[in-house]
């Protein structure tokens, strides 16, 4: 494995370039800001008239439509949503893309699926930091950076590399790490570790023990804490000491029980129906599933939304977290 630090990469390669970041969400707003503070010549690419416009003006950004913004740039960092991103780089975009360009993206997902194709004698890069946008920004001004991930797709210029690890020092990457990864990967265990774990596996794991509570006939706003409340304590232990570090933070009780029973919730079925949703990943079958949802104008995801709304855990929490101090009225 590959990492890089600030002291292995010359961010003067971008010195002559203008980078144009196209989009101004959670990771939009962090990458062009973190690289214009780092002394690049950033342009914000956005729909004029948007709500992002002002926003990005607001914070001192240098903003244009997106096809100024593309005419204008030696690299274009697309960071609007994936559903988005072919029609608008088809449109948008490639009619000014020329050659000794570079294009670069936060995930490999409309490249490695091909639904974005680059022309000849441009490079296609990644830069991918691992937190959110806003952590990603916090921590830069805090004189420290998050973790990140560079991977290379098509390298027509020779120095591909050196220009996405020159991004990713601008963005303050390289202050914690940045590791080396392949476009494939990256989205391979991206869009895994999001349905199997991170937002598919673990909501469903904090509902069902939930209402396995309520149902059982204990109080709802005890199951709340007990299934969802305590899981960012018991995260936040891991991701600053990792499962070991967590096992000694929590009492003998909880660690026994849990190393003990933990197989029988997660266990050979799961793991097979795992394998199952890493196969439809790696043979697009998510990927087309995704398109076909969106060019419907995604009803199912409208729907499931809805319901995911009405669940009791989440007025249960929403109730709670008010009275706790920890969410505020709209």
């Amino acid at each position: 494995m590959n990492i890089y630090y600030e002291k292995d990469i010359d961010g003067s390669i971008l010195a002559d370039k203008t980078i144009a970041v196209i989009g101004y969400g959670s990771q939009g707003m962090a990458q062009s800001r973190n690289m214009a503070d780092s002394g690049y010549d950033v342009v914000v690419g956005l729909r004029e008239g948007g709500k992002s416009w002002q926003i990005a003006k607001d914070d001192g950004m240098n903003v244009k439509s997106i096809e100024d913004a593309a005419k204008e740039a030696d690299i274009i960092h697309i960071l609007i949503p994936d559903e988005l991103q072919q029609d608008v780089y088809n449109k948008q975009i490639a009619p000014y893309v020329e050659e000794g360009n570079t294009i670069s993206f936060s995930h490999g997902y409309n490249i490695h699926f091909e639904y974005i194709k680059a022309p000849e004698g441009v490079n296609v890069t990644m830069i991918a930091p691992k937190a959110p946008g806003a952590m990603v920004r916090r921590t830069y001004t805090e004189g420290f950076g998050t973790p990140g991930l560079i991977a290379i797709e098509i390298d027509a210029t020779g120095n591909a590399k050196d220009i996405a690890l020159a991004m990713g020092k601008g963005v303050g990457l390289a202050r914690a790490g940045i590791l080396e990864t392949t476009f494939q990967e990256e989205t391979e265990t991206d869009l895994f570790g999001e349905q199997v774990v991170l937002c598919g596996g673990i909501t469903e794991l904090i509902k069902s023990g939930f209402k396995t509570l309520v149902n059982a006939g204990y109080q709802p706003e005890i199951a709340y804490f007990e299934t969802c409340h305590e899981v960012k304590l018991i995260v936040d232990l891991i991701y600053e000491k990792g499962l070991a570090g967590m096992w000694d933070n929590v009492s003998n009780t909880a660690e026994f029980g849990g190393l003990t029973r933990r197989n029988r919730i997660i266990n050979d079925e799961s793991r097979t129906e795992m394998e199952k949703i890493l196969k439809e990943i790696q043979k697009g079958k998510f990927t087309k599933e995704f398109s076909l949802e969106n060019k419907a104008g995604v009803p199912m995801l409208n729907r499931m939304r809805k319901l995911e709304n009405e669940e009791q855990i989440e007025i249960v929490g929403t109730n709670l977290r008010k009275l706790c101090g920890l969410q505020k009225d709209d």
